[in-house]
């Protein structure tokens, strides 16, 4: 096992300008299980497969361990890769399909043999080993994916949306086993995803890109209550925390009859985050123009416009915002009617205009 470390890691693909990974700088320490979120394009992807060895990397380093890996090839790396395609040989047994990077190492048959068994044990996948993979569900064949980067015994795990092919119940039963199953091994592991849900339920720690540089890493509990950012902030949670920014007089931002208390450094208008769980229903404050309620059961969501059609969301190319509410499943407003909210002051998030970044 072993730490990892990306010191300056920049990649620039041929033909382009703009950096696919702008000098990042990220230490995923021994046994940790970090996750790389963002959205399409944002870079996770690139900066696992530069940590692989299957990107170069233009300039800085990488480090796993004490050992500059930078110019080193992959099969020299001592980690194993688990992809979004499960990538079995379909003519192989799942126990020749797990064992196969072991018998082109020249590992013994016995030693082969104990290492197959030890994973498939730690998997569930005992019943399986002699079937061949178009007998086994979507879910197993990940599971043997899985197996097969188990039994190389690396000193780091790498994985890129191993779940993306599964359907939605299967994908969380198998997200809980994965990150069980590395709590068990204690193998550092870096995973890539673009679905915030999975980061936050799986990762010891969060790391959040956007256009190849590095926004945020922190505890998902942090990246929820403290994000550094407004992109963090709207990119983290489920759903998203609303973003809005409201005109500032008096040491107040001024949301529709809410009056929100801002630092005197604000300026002339600020971004005012709240997120769904964070507004509460009142007599006076914030006017919403109900339009669609999800009842969910447990929860109810309500989704609408601001009746104060000055106020504009935050992410200005996201033209279907809606404000997002949180509220009691047993008593939801109708569409159409006209709901008021305030928030308590530990409930609201305050972002620079011009820049994003965290005020309060």
């Amino acid at each position: 096992m072993a730490s990892v470390v990306f010191k300056d890691a920049s990649r620039i693909y041929p033909g382009t300008t703009t950096p696919a990974v702008d000098k990042l700088n990220l230490t995923v320490n021994d046994g940790e299980f970090l996750v790389l979120v963002g959205p399409s394009g944002c870079g996770k992807s690139t900066s696992l497969r530069m940590l692989a060895g299957l990107e170069e990397i233009d300039t800085g380093a990488i480090f796993i361990g004490d050992r500059d890996v930078t110019n080193v090839a992959p099969k020299d790396r001592d980690i194993a890769m688990v992809f979004q395609s499960y990538a079995l040989y379909p003519h192989m047994t799942v126990a020749e399909n797990m064992g196969f990077a072991l018998k082109i190492a020249g590992v013994a048959k016995e030693e082969r043999d104990r290492r197959v068994l030890e994973a498939a044990k730690l998997l569930d996948l005992e019943p399986y080993l002699e079937r061949k993979p178009k007998a086994l569900s979507g879910g197993q064949r990940q599971r043997v994916a899985m197996g097969r980067a188990i039994v190389r015994e690396p000193q780091v795990f790498l994985m890129d949306e191993p779940l993306s092919n599964l359907d939605a119940k299967l994908r969380v039963a198998t997200r809980t086993q994965i990150a069980a199953l590395q709590r068990r091994l204690g193998i550092t592991t870096v995973y890539v995803t673009h679905d915030q849900v999975e980061a936050m339920t799986m990762g010891d720690r969060v790391a959040v890109l956007k256009d190849g540089l590095l926004q945020q890493v922190d505890t998902p509990r942090n990246l929820y209550d403290n994000p550094a950012n407004a992109f963090v902030a709207g990119f983290i949670g489920s759903p998203a925390m609303n973003l809005l920014i409201a005109p500032v007089s008096g040491g107040k931002a001024k949301l529709g009859g809410l009056d929100v208390d801002v630092p005197s450094s604000a300026g002339s208008s600020v971004i005012v985050g709240v997120r769904p769980e964070g507004f509460t229903p009142s007599s006076k404050g914030f006017d919403v123009q109900v339009e669609v309620v999800e009842e969910l059961g447990a929860d109810a969501f309500v989704y609408g416009k601001p009746v104060d059609s000055t106020l504009k969301f935050a992410n200005a190319s996201d033209e279907g915002a809606q404000v997002i509410i949180r509220w009691d499943p047993k008593n939801p407003p109708k569409s159409g009617e006209k709901v008021t909210v305030s928030a308590k002051g530990e409930s609201v998030h305050l972002f620079n205009v011009a820049d994003g970044k965290r005020i309060k």
